[in-house]
């Protein structure tokens, strides 16, 4: 489906939750050659949330008791999900009680896993538990030693422009003395905050 389509559509709102602003294209996984019609129209919060870049605001997503109800199977798939993740609340049981997926749908919603997750969103925060994103600048707060470099981590050291490790939390890259090195995140704190 084309942009176009995908506005018309959705009347240049989100899918989801009807935001008007900064909307984006969605290709729901996992991709497969049987399903057609993947995409769907929704907002930067939206699309946040569901990736796990943000935390789940339960009240943003007060918004599936009605899109779950959309005739678009993406819409359904994804409300799906996300009422799954946030099943610890009421409000998004009853509505998982009461929405219908037939067979073939509710397999392409199950088959990413995602609906066995919880609202829990592993996301890089630092000593005092502050989001970290890459670009942010942190201060260490501890000394580190530098394995096999003559770089002097000091406490108090500033570390601008991180880089957040795609496949570790705990972990961010930074340039300090014009050398690239890995740092724990319980090391450092969020420089502003």
């Amino acid at each position: 489906m084309n942009l176009t389509q995908l506005q018309e559509r959705s009347n240049n709102a989100c899918e989801l939750c009807a935001a008007t602003g900064n909307l984006n294209i969605y290709d729901v996984p996992p991709t497969a050659d049987n399903i057609s019609d993947r995409e769907i129209y929704i907002c930067d919060k939206c699309l946040a949330q569901i990736e796990k870049k943000e935390e789940l605001d339960s009240n943003h997503w007060q918004c599936l008791t009605t899109s779950m109800w959309s005739e678009t199977t993406a819409v359904q798939v994804v409300a799906w999900r996300m009422l799954n993740r946030l099943r610890n609340e009421s409000w998004a049981a009853d509505n998982l009680d009461m929405l219908y997926l037939d067979d073939a749908i509710l397999d392409w919603a199950k088959a990413t896993g995602d609906h066995e997750n919880d609202a829990n969103v592993d996301l890089h925060r630092d000593a005092n538990g502050a989001v970290l994103n890459n670009g942010d600048t942190v201060v260490l707060t501890k000394s580190l030693d530098v394995k096999g470099s003559t770089v002097n981590a000091r406490l108090g050291t500033v570390v601008k422009n991180i880089r957040l490790d795609a496949n570790d939390t705990g972990y961010i890259e930074g340039k300090i003395e014009g050398q690239s090195i890995m740092i724990k995140t319980i090391f450092v704190r969020k420089q502003g905050v």
